[in-house]
């Protein structure tokens, strides 16, 4: 049974005039010993891009970090001249 904290989460900003095209991925879950697993994959679409994994032992921390990411996803267009789209 999944836990209510977990999610998945996907964005894409895409202009194609400027050849932007990436990709990012957000994954929630929580593992057997109850840690807060957030898994981060991002990269230019179609490639294998990067990935990091996270663990938190509470799950306000894992909320604040994921905060924050959303927060850096919504303020795209400012720092790269489009913004991300959930997909």
């Amino acid at each position: 049974m999944a836990h209510p904290f977990e999610s998945n989460d996907h964005w894409r900003a895409i202009d194609e005039s400027r050849n932007i095209a990436r990709d990012y991925r957000l994954s929630v879950s929580v593992d057997l010993f109850g840690w807060f697993i957030v898994e981060r994959h991002w990269g230019r679409i179609g490639s294998k891009g990067q990935s990091v994994i996270s663990g938190f032992s509470t799950q306000q921390a894992a909320e604040r970090f994921i905060a924050s990411i959303r927060t850096r996803r919504a303020g795209a267009k400012k720092r790269i001249g489009v913004g991300y789209e959930r997909v």
